[in-house]
């Protein structure tokens, strides 16, 4: 049992995937600001037009799949980086991993 706890804390991988994730959860909470922003613009376009705005739609749900990559990605969903580590749209071929 010791043998396999040291091998699991000398493990490369699972290092590079922490060192990986630390960098993904501060991407993702500087995504997550610039979505309220995408939010704010939203509003205002809405009340000042009184429809949303197709580019801030576009924006916003592009925002949010990279997102949701990344939580996949730090919760092991996925082996797969987000962004910029791989193609922006990656994201939407992404399925759950079998069990």
């Amino acid at each position: 049992m010791d043998e396999q706890i040291n091998y699991n804390l000398t493990n490369i991988d699972a290092w590079k995937r922490i060192f990986f994730m630390l960098i993904f959860a501060a991407i993702g909470g500087l995504v997550r600001m610039l979505l309220w922003a995408v939010i704010l613009l939203q509003v205002a376009s809405t009340l000042l037009t009184g429809k949303a705005n197709k580019n801030i739609l576009n924006l916003g749900r592009s925002l949010s799949v990279y997102t949701y990559h990344i939580l996949l990605f730090m919760t092991f969903n996925t082996e797969a980086l987000p962004f910029p580590f791989s193609d922006w749209n990656q994201t939407a071929e992404l399925k759950m991993p079998e069990k």
